[in-house]
């Protein structure tokens, strides 16, 4: 017999009493997208350094993932990227961060992604920021994870998986309930009311 934990919500969340120390922010590696995803990473990252919360990220250098990790080192903030041994041998890592950690494999790094984090943002990304991203979910669905999850929504970019996930409620895959599992803002700047902070 196999025995799965199920979140059950009862009303909005709340966040605002929540600590937060650090936060884990999935988005792309991708150099070659437009400069209002860029913005955003950046807008992030120096709200985080502000307030100073550690960044748990993948541990790149180029697109979103360098953009939010080198604002939070402007700021002096603290950072922490996790990655792979393969993504080392190619040279991915970000040459500024001190704290940077190697492991096994993809899956030893989502599950590291999570270890004493206080939140999850998903800033827009691609295929793998959508899993990571899908992940988390799943995981707060089974009662494996119960922090706050936030999606930001710069340019729109989230709405045909909102819309997904509208669906999987409307068909019944979900239930209403489980909306509450994530919280969806338009930018970078909407992340910290959200929070408290």
């Amino acid at each position: 017999m196999i025995c799965i934990m199920l979140c059950v919500f009862n009303k909005s969340p709340d966040f605002t009493d929540l600590p937060m120390h650090q936060i884990c922010v999935y988005c792309a590696s991708s150099p070659d997208i437009a400069q209002v995803y860029k913005d955003d990473a950046t807008t992030l990252g120096r709200a985080l350094a502000t307030r100073g919360i550690e960044l748990i990220y993948g541990g790149g250098s180029t697109g979103l993932m360098g953009h939010v990790a080198d604002a939070v080192l402007a700021g002096g903030g603290r950072v922490t990227g996790i990655m792979p041994h393969f993504m080392q041998e190619r040279e991915w890592g970000h040459k500024g961060v001190e704290q940077l950690h190697y492991v096994a494999d993809m899956h030893e790094r989502k599950k590291r992604f999570l270890v004493n984090t206080d939140a999850v943002i998903a800033l827009p990304g691609g295929c793998g920021t959508l899993e990571e991203l899908l992940e988390v979910i799943t995981w707060k669905r089974l009662g494996l994870f119960e922090k706050p999850i936030l999606i930001v929504n710069t340019n729109l970019f989230y709405d045909p998986l909102l819309a997904m996930l509208d669906r999987c409620i409307e068909e019944k895959f979900l239930t209403n309930a489980h909306r509450e599992m994530w919280t969806v803002v338009n930018s970078a700047n909407d992340v910290w009311p959200v929070l408290g902070l």
